[in-house]
């Protein structure tokens, strides 16, 4: 067979096997919300800094 007659094979020959590769993923929104349900926007809490602490002061040690 001529290289073009091979091509032309080959579209029924990958329809009998099958392909090795995934479906493709849908794309936009995604598919687990429903039409009509209301988007919130998360959470904010405020940053929570730590404070520096202050050196103690040292006690006199007893005699």
């Amino acid at each position: 067979m001529t290289p073009g007659r091979v091509a032309q094979a080959m579209g029924s020959i990958f329809a009998v096997i099958g392909t090795p590769t995934q479906p493709p993923k849908p794309r936009g929104k995604s598919p687990g919300w429903k039409t009509d349900q209301p988007r919130k926007r998360r959470i904010r809490y405020p940053i929570v800094k730590k404070t520096t602490t202050k050196p103690r002061k040292k006690q006199p040690e007893s005699v």
